[in-house]
This record gives C-alpha cells, sequence and structure tokens, in this order.
C-alpha cells in the first residue's frame, strides 16, 4: 500500500509531514566537531607517536617508505605506496590494512602489532572520516602549549562564583518579576533586539508537559489550563507536573545519557548488564523525590562509604554506584594490567565529563594538550580508582563487582529455591547411587562401569530422565539474588601510582600522590587521604563542595539545555579552553548561587526557569531586521526555540495518544540472564522492542541500539552525553510512515476515536486535541472531512480511513515538533 498516496490529500503546501521538513546539512570541513577533535587527541594521537611517528614523521632520522604521519596532509597524501588512507572506508585504507597484521607483506608497526583496541580506535578515526587538526609538523609547533596551571586559574570556568547583582533597567532596578528576564533582557537591549510576544495558552502547556514529563498533555488538562485565568494557573500546572513520577522519568532519562547508561557492556563481551536497571530506577527515583544534587553526586561517587541510616539506604546507596560501573569494559583483555588501567581511565573520563565538563582522559598519555590538566594530575585521581575495586574477577570473561542488595523477604525466596534444587540433586545422587549397587551386585562387578546408565533397567532410567528434566525446571526458574552494579574500596590502597609515561603501564615515571585536579583547588577544599580508605568519599566531597569552581555551574547549565535546548555555555560537557564561552556568564554565576542556596533543588530551578518570561515566549521572533545580524543563532533567547521531541519522547507520545502506553514504572525489563551474550556476531540478538511501556524501560543494547533511538538520534551509551543531537533526514520521515509501531498506533487511536462520539466533527476535533493539543483549523476540518469521505484503500487489507488520517497526524511536523 502506498501510504504517502493515501494521506496526500490532507497535506497543504508547504506540507506538514516530515518529509517537506528535510534539509540538506554539511559539515565546515575547516572546523572539527568537537568530540571528534577529542577522540583523535586523546585515541589516535598517542598511538601515532608512540608507534608510529620514530620512523614517519619529520623528526625521524629517515622517513621509510616516503611517508609521513604527524600531519593531516601526511597521512592523506602517503607515501611510495600512494594515500595511507581513504577519509570513511577502513576496508580501503593501507592504514587500517597494515594494523590489522592479516597481510604478511604489509605490517605495520613492524616489530609488534598493535593492540585490538587500538585498531579498533584506528578504524573508527577512518570511519568518521579520518579528522586531524594537525596542520603541521610537530617539530613545527614546538612552541604551542596549553595554559600552565597558574594561567588556568584566570580561566573564566576555574574561578570562583562571582555573585553578580540583578541588573537594572535603566536607572532603576529591574521590576521584573523573575531575575532570570533582568539578566535576558539585558542582553537583548545591548544587542536592541525586541523580544518576542509570549506564547500561546496551548502551545505553552504542551511545551512545558513535554519538557517536564516526557509526555503530550491531555485534552482535559489543557483544558484546565484555559479555563483557569488566575496569575497562578501555569505556576500550578509546573507544579502538577514535579509531582507526577513522570517528571522522574523524563529527568531521570536526562541524566542516564549523561551516565552512558546501557544494559549491555558492548565492546569485546556484549553481555547483559542484569542489574543496571537498578542504577536506571535509583535516578529515576531521585529526581522525583527532588534529592539534593549535591548528595545525589556524593552518592554515586562515594555511596558505600557514606553513613547509612537502615538497611533500605544503604542499599540505595550502593545502587548509586552504577555510576562508576556501568561504563564499556574490555572484558577479554588479555593484559589485565592494562584491562584496570583502561576502567580507571573511563572512569576518571565520565566523571570529568558528567559532573565537571573536562575531559580528563586526555591527560593519560601526556599533559593535556589544551586544558591546564598536566599528567600528574590524572594520575592523582587514577591513584583514588586505583584503590577503588570495580571488577572481582579479571579472568576472561572478567566479572564486575555486584554488591548484594536483597531484603530479608528476597534473601528467603532465593535459599528456599535453593533449597528445592540441592534436594533434587540428591534425589538424582541417590538413585544412581542405588542403581550402581544393584548394577554391581546383579553382575558381581568390582565397582560400577563407566557407562553404567546405559546398564540401567528401563524404569530406572525414565525416573532418571524425570528427575533430570524436573532439575533442569528448577534452574532455570532459579531467582537470582538480588545485587547491583557497583564498587567498593580495594584491599590493597595505594597512597601514590607512579605516571605511566604515554599511557603504557609498562613505562613507568614518577609516582604521584592520591588528589584533585591542582587547578580547581582552593584552600578551603584540600583534603587529606586517608590510609585505610580509597579516597573516594574525599574525591565525592570535594565534587560536592558549594565552592567547587565546576559542579554548580555545570549541573545549572545542563537544566538550562534541558529546558532551552542550548545551555548558557554551548558545550554543556566541556567547559575546557576549546569549550564555549557562557552567552550569559553572570547570569550562570546567579543561578549557580541560587542553585546552592535553595539546597541544591532541581526542582526549585524549574520552577524559577519555568516562571521567567523567557521561557514563556513564543518560538516566532519579533519583526526585527537586525535579528539575523546580531544574533542569528538565538543565543540571547529574543523567542523560544522550537524543539524537536527526543527518541522517546516521539515513541511514547505515538503510545500515548493512541491510548497503548503502559505506565507501568521500574523493575527488569531484559530478555536475558546477568552476565548471558546480549548480542554480537555469533549470537542470536534475543531483544525485543514492542513493549507498550514507557521507552526508558526498553532494552539499551551497545552495538546494537533500538532502529528509532537511532533514527532520532539517541547518544552513543558508550560515552556522556548531555547536549543530544536533534537531526532531520529522510528516514525519519520513512518510519513513521512505515513503522509497525505508528501504524499499530494509528489503527488504536483510529478505534477509540470512533469509539468516542458519531460525530465526525466532534471526532475529527478530539484527534487534534489528543495529537496537537489545540483544535483543527476550519481549512484542516474539510480536509479531513472530504478525505475521509474520498478515501479509496488499496485492497481488502489496507487500513481504513481513520486509521489512514490518524497516522498521517502522528507523522507530520507539528506531532514531533515543539513551538
Amino acid at each position: 500500500m502506498n501510504l504517502m498516496r493515501l494521506i496526500a490529500p490532507l497535506f497543504s503546501s508547504p506540507s506538514l509531514c516530515l518529509l517537506a521538513g528535510l534539509v540538506a546539512a554539511r559539515a565546515d570541513a575547516a572546523e572539527l566537531p568537537r568530540e571528534q577533535l577529542e577522540f583523535f587527541e586523546k585515541k589516535i594521537r598517542p598511538v601515532l607517536v608512540e608507534r608510529c611517528y620514530e620512523c614517519h614523521s619529520a623528526a625521524a632520522k629517515k622517513n621509510k617508505g616516503g611517508l609521513t604521519l604527524d600531519t593531516r596532509d601526511g597521512v592523506l597524501k602517503g607515501g611510495d605506496a600512494g594515500p595511507a588512507l581513504v577519509p570513511g572506508d577502513p576496508e580501503k585504507s593501507k592504514l587500517i590494512e597494515a594494523v590489522r597484521y592479516k597481510n604478511r607483506d604489509l605490517q605495520m608497526p613492524p616489530k609488534s602489532p598493535l593492540p585490538p583496541d587500538q585498531v579498533r580506535d584506528l578504524e573508527q578515526w577512518v570511519k568518521l572520516g579520518a579528522p586531524d587538526p594537525r596542520t603541521e609538523a610537530v617539530a613545527q609547533t614546538a612552541g604551542k602549549r596549553a595554559l600552565t596551571v597558574d594561567e588556568g586559574r584566570q580561566f573564566w570556568a576555574f574561578q570562583p562564583l562571582a555573585n553578580p547583582p540583578v541588573p537594572k533597567i535603566g536607572n532603576r532596578q529591574s521590576a521584573i518579576a523573575n531575575p532570570i528576564d533582568a539578566f535576558i533582557n539585558t542582553k537583548l537591549a545591548e544587542k536592541k533586539l525586541a523580544a518576542a510576544a509570549p506564547a500561546d495558552r496551548r502551545s505553552l502547556i504542551r511545551r512545558a508537559t513535554f519538557d517536564l514529563t516526557g509526555l503530550p498533555p491531555t485534552p482535559e488538562e489543557v483544558d484546565a489550563f484555559l479555563t483557569d485565568k488566575s496569575p497562578e494557573a501555569f505556576a500550578k500546572v509546573v507544579d502538577r507536573l514535579l509531582n507526577t513520577t513522570a517528571y522522574g522519568e523524563r529527568w531521570g532519562r536526562h541524566w542516564l545519557d549523561v551516565a552512558r547508561y546501557s544494559d549491555s557492556n558492548g565492546l569485546d563481551e556484549n553481555v547483559a548488564f542484569g542489574n543496571a536497571w537498578r542504577y536506571r530506577d535509583y535516578v529515576v527515583k531521585s529526581f522525583n523525590a527532588d534529592k539534593p544534587y549535591d548528595r545525589f553526586v556524593q552518592e554515586q561517587i562515594a555511596g558505600d562509604l557514606l553513613p547509612a541510616e537502615g538497611t533500605p539506604q544503604r542499599h540505595e546507596q550502593l545502587t548509586a554506584l552504577g555510576f562508576l560501573s556501568i561504563g564499556p569494559k574490555l572484558l577479554a583483555e588479555p593484559d589485565k594490567v592494562k584491562l584496570e588501567m583502561d576502567l580507571i581511565d573511563e572512569q576518571i573520563e565520565t566523571l570529568g565529563r558528567a559532573l565537571l565538563g573536562m575531559t580528563f582522559g586526555c591527560a593519560r598519555c601526556h599533559d593535556h594538550k589544551f586544558d591546564p590538566v598536566p599528567t600528574t594530575d590524572y594520575y592523582a585521581l587514577a591513584a583514588i580508582f586505583k584503590s577503588t575495586r570495580t571488577m572481582d574477577d579479571l579472568k576472561t570473561i572478567a566479572k564486575w563487582h555486584e554488591p548484594e542488595v536483597a531484603t530479608p523477604a528476597e534473601r528467603a525466596v532465593v535459599e528456599a529455591h535453593q533449597k528445592k534444587m540441592a534436594e533434587q540433586k540428591a534425589l538424582i545422587a541417590k538413585l544412581v547411587a542405588s542403581a550402581n549397587k544393584s548394577l554391581v551386585t546383579d553382575k558381581g562387578l568390582k565397582e560400577a562401569p563407566k557407562n553404567a546408565e546405559s546398564q540401567y533397567p528401563t524404569n530406572t532410567v525414565a525416573e532418571l530422565k524425570q528427575l533430570r528434566a524436573d532439575l533442569k525446571k528448577l534452574e532455570d526458574a532459579a531467582p537470582e539474588m538480588p545485587s547491583t552494579m557497583g564498587v567498593t574500596d580495594s584491599t590493597n590502597v595505594v597512597k601514590t601510582l607512579p605516571v605511566h609515561i604515554r599511557g603504557s603501564h609498562l613505562t613507568l615515571g614518577k609516582p604521584v600522590s592520591r588528589g584533585f585536579p591542582q587547578v580547581m583547588q582552593v584552600a578551603s577544599l584540600r583534603a587529606e587521604m586517608p590510609e585505610k580508605q580509597s579516597g573516594r568519599l574525599e574525591l565525592a566531597r570535594w565534587l560536592a563542595s558549594p565552592e567547587h569552581p565546576l559542579t554548580v555551574r555545570v549541573m545549572v547549565n545542563r537544566i538550562w539545555r534541558w529546558h532551552f535546548g542550548q545551555g548558557l555555555v554551548a558545550s554543556t560537557d566541556n567547559f575546557g579552553i576549546l569549550g564555549d564561552r557562557p552567552s550569559h556568564p553572570e547570569l550562570l554565576d546567579w543561578l549557580a548561587r541560587r542553585f546552592i542556596a535553595e539546597g541544591w533543588s532541581v526542582k526549585a530551578m524549574h520552577r524559577l526557569i519555568m516562571s521567567s518570561t523567557a521561557y514563556q515566549r513564543a518560538t516566532k521572533p519579533a519583526s526585527d531586521a537586525r535579528r539575523s545580524v546580531a544574533d542569528p543563532e538565538n543565543k540571547l533567547l529574543a523567542h523560544f526555540p522550537i524543539r524537536r521531541l527526543e527518541a522517546e519522547e516521539v515513541r511514547d507520545a505515538v503510545h500515548f495518544v493512541a491510548g497503548t502506553l503502559d505506565r507501568t514504572m521500574g523493575g527488569k525489563t531484559i530478555p536475558v540472564k546477568n552476565r548471558e551474550f546480549f548480542f554480537n556476531h555469533t549470537s542470536k540478538d534475543a531483544t525485543t522492542y514492542d513493549s507498550p511501556r514507557r521507552a526508558l524501560y526498553l532494552p539499551v543494547v551497545r552495538n546494537n541500539v533500538y532502529d528509532l533511538f537511532e533514527q532520532f538520534d539517541f547518544p552513543d551509551p558508550a560515552v556522556p552525553n548531555g547536549n543530544r543531537n536533534a537531526t532531520v533526514v529522510a528516514p525519519q520521515a520513512l518510519l513513521m510512515l512505515n513503522s509497525g509501531l505508528v501504524g499499530r498506533a494509528a489503527e488504536k487511536f483510529a478505534a477509540a476515536l470512533l469509539a468516542s462520539s458519531s460525530d465526525d466533527a466532534r471526532r475529527l476535533e478530539l484527534a487534534y486535541l489528543k495529537a496537537y493539543a489545540r483544535p483543527p483549523t476550519a481549512k484542516e476540518l474539510a480536509r479531513a472531512k472530504k478525505f475521509l469521505t474520498d478515501f479509496k484503500p488499496d485492497s481488502a487489507a489496507s487500513p481504513s480511513a481513520w486509521a489512514v488520517f490518524c497516522q498521517s497526524l502522528l507523522a507530520a511536523n507539528e506531532f514531533i515538533y515543539l513551538n
């Protein structure tokens, strides 16, 4: 069936359909995306320097094969054998062929192959198009360096929080009710930009409901807001939404992006993280409870070391440590010391990006190329995590640490089942022993033969088969002892850790004591490291201190970004030298201080931001010729940015409008047991995504992300990401038009409309109210009625006119965009 042909009459030009909204985009090759630059600096440059420059650089005594690898041009030009690589195509790249060591005539480095993870990094680099910032050879750029620690302390992000006054308008103190607007309007006034009008009430409640819950408002909720004429009407909407359980599911998912949440390991052994869901549920619960952010941070770094009031709180704090444990791991890495250091590196990089907006991992092999973070600072942090146990067993396939979090009742259930299995095994052993004894006696043997069971009487064989079948059923149904992914202090606490020269544990430098990055230290935050503990508790308290220059700024900026689509610092995960400068530095610090004063309450920050005029503005800009020149990217927020729904919101909204969304919260939702293979090239993928529960509870499988998630820019679950993309590409439209999910939802949507009324006009009005939170225009109503009358299905198996109409609503731009 050609659905596009069937629904075409519903749309005028320009079309509302996603297909009509497609635009071509091209990255500027002159400026690398920040993520690609960081990938090169962390993963590629160290390999080239350590394993290639000796023979293939401007500084080499003899440039072998005419190939230089110390500049971008040298790599692309190649040597005597031609270009070293083809950007975007590893299979056609000689560099990749050489490092794979499969061609006996082309193997580099010549003395020994690269480790598999470095080969994978080079393959990924080429797939990305071989992004490379090197325009000059190393010998020519020796004068360039990163900031020193002392110089770095002058950089805006490392300075103490300022205490800016709320701006005045003209010569008087601003009469604006919300201080946020004073800061925003001052910037607009400086650029002589006019602010947009307030958003209409239907757009505003739809915006707020999706922002706080990830779901659309119901027609009844919209009507209640339109009817309430009190000045507090919108504040009441915000409070109602903050008190729904859907709030924690929506904002918990934001944090799970930052925490690189996944239900599987990925990398070499993609086994199930069967208990990662407990961390997911902990995050949701924490946001719903408005847990103070400073406490939230401390629990995720040192929950096992914090005091707890009772077993439930103790279990909750142990679960919070999933933050340090759910990252990807090379579980089959043969070099066990390297495996451990790679785990530590992943933890440090995640901590830096998620909590501080810093790329600490770039300092593992050398001083940070841009930020004032020397290698010694990296190993001061690494010593803390070296004193922390993440893995219980490093033997292939390595096993991560999982502390038990069973209640007495849960433990009793497991122990009772274990007792049943033991009794069943005892019955089998008793029968075998009896049968063997009879066999020896009857045949006059000295002992039972090796193939004794083949000589048992028929009835004994049958009984034994049944007993073993019953045991198999018990084993398959065995409940797992409730446990969670986490870490604990090592029995071997190290006071110092040597610098690993070029990141290699085989080449050690001077020892470094446990500690924190120098550029962020102030006198009041210095801490003595304990003799018998890792130092994670001291690290957690340092991170969560109100005097820390980064922690509070980074989180306030994240909250702002998740409301406005762009942070006051656009590079939400990078507050370093390569990151963006704040568009409103005074507002950022004012919000940070307000956040602390409000007890680190995220919900209080929502109320403050959403009560501002800036948040409540329309998306349509004011008529202002200066806007395209003075603020083409709307960084000054003269109008509210149009926002496309995120992947989970698109899917959940489809189910919600159709009336098929299952609102059950929490629990394990992956189809395999803990540590079982989830998906790889040799095993069957058992993952399904047809559950009607919220998308938050669908499996997140590294290396095999759900196709709908991928199409709508779900982030890579292997790395922290607080700034999702929002692309517009053809497959998104095709998915909405051809997906079984959307087709089935449209049929359910249509059935509900038909059952709601016998009047087509009322049905159509309800359809628009559910999908768009507004009634149809007279033109839309007339077009829809004509479509329903003229509809001619392709075949008897075609969906009904109402189902096709409903799918057209779900496939339109208005459904997945917020005004």
